[in-house]
């Protein structure tokens, strides 16, 4: 079992390592992932997965639907809040030569997954390979700004956070109508995500990517979409497993592929404890429901907080959003017990001023380029 101090710890040591070691300059974030990480490109695209309606955003700033598919922020927005920094815009908001995509671009798409076949449903997304393809685009745009020398030492040294495979799961292998779930075993899907994903992780180290962190999945069974499969609305035990030994496949990924690409300091952050102890014990977190969403949602047709749903009285009190993403108040309390890993601190404590200082001397000392 991978220790989840040390990859929780690595994931925001990198991170301020950076900051502290920038001299005062931003730190550089490229986001690619789903739904879980979306900041609005499907707002863009003609898709079924979109969120720019209410109640999505009644906690965000302005109470207004960014295309977060949550009810506030995510844990990549509070995560941003935390390092000082604002959250990287959506790819699709930005013209080609845009300023900000020196500052950091989300290319992030609710129903995308590594493989391009999943989420066809949804009709228009960005899968894994166009996210990439998209970053190509923007990496060429930052060489016409910049020079291509400088354009390869920023590249190099941004931070790529990296959230793929839910959907390959949940609007894939786990839909009987899909050919996945009929086509493969579950040994032979996990050999086809892992391979796809060896080549896509490849592909970003081509284009200059070395710093790369790729989030696990979190306890997929016992997110609100599965449990109502159950006739005693638990966990479905069979789910979980099957993600754990993706996320063990993945972790071995990661390590051979540190081992044989230059300079590649890739990681890969196992969050399913941590997930998985918010649900199993939401008191503990102030929470009193983890088991079902805040939003009273139709499973049957998606899954999603339509604007005709009935919303519980009191959100902060519930895990679960809708049948498939956290609400604002779970995603600070992951954040937050991120960072508290790191820095020994209440989850309510802000993260210490020496710390930068202690990231710099660990980054540099075990993770020099």
């Amino acid at each position: 079992m991978v220790n989840l101090s040390q990859v929780i710890g690595f994931l925001i040591i990198t991170i301020v390592a950076f900051v502290a070691s920038a001299g005062g300059e931003q730190v550089v974030t490229y986001v690619f992932g789903d739904s879980l990480t979306e900041v609005g490109n499907n707002n863009y695209l003609q898709s079924l997965a979109k969120s720019n309606y209410p109640f999505y955003g009644i906690d965000y700033e302005g109470g207004k639907a960014t295309g977060r598919f949550t009810n506030g922020r995510t844990i990549g927005d509070i995560i941003s809040e935390k390092l000082g920094i604002e959250s990287p815009p959506p790819y699709l908001s930005l013209v080609p030569n845009d300023d900000a995509i020196l500052k950091g671009v989300n290319y992030a798409s609710g129903g995308a997954g590594i493989l391009n076949d999943t989420g066809l449903y949804f009709i228009q997304r960005m899968t894994f390979d166009d996210q990439i393809n998209s970053f190509e685009k923007t990496k060429e745009a930052i060489k016409a700004k910049i020079g291509q020398e400088a354009a390869e030492k920023h590249v190099n040294e941004a931070v790529y956070f990296i959230g793929m495979g839910s959907n390959d799961y949940v609007n894939n292998f786990l839909q009987p109508f899909l050919a996945a779930g009929q086509q493969y075993t579950h040994d032979e899907f996990v050999e086809l995500l892992a391979s796809t994903l060896g080549e896509q992780f490849t592909r970003l180290h081509q284009l200059g990517a070395r710093k790369i962190v790729f989030h696990g999945l979190g306890p997929l069974g016992c997110i609100p979409s599965q449990r109502v499969k159950s006739t005693r609305g638990i966990c479905l035990k069979q789910v979980n497993l099957w993600v754990q030994q993706f996320n063990s496949k993945v972790k071995k990924l990661v390590d051979n592929l540190n081992k044989h690409l230059p300079y590649a300091q890739m990681t890969f952050a196992d969050t399913y404890p941590l997930v998985l102890d918010l649900i199993e014990n939401p008191k503990a977190y102030g929470f009193k429901i983890s088991n079902t969403s805040c939003c009273n949602v139709d499973t049957s047709v998606g899954g999603l907080c339509l604007p005709n749903s009935k919303l519980c009285t009191n959100r902060t009190e519930y895990v679960f959003w809708d049948a498939f993403h956290p609400t604002d108040a779970a995603n600070a309390v992951l954040a937050d017990r991120i960072f508290a890993t790191l820095f020994h601190q209440t989850t309510s404590s802000p993260a210490p001023a020496p710390a930068p200082t202690r990231a710099r001397k660990f980054f540099s000392r075990k993770h020099r380029n």
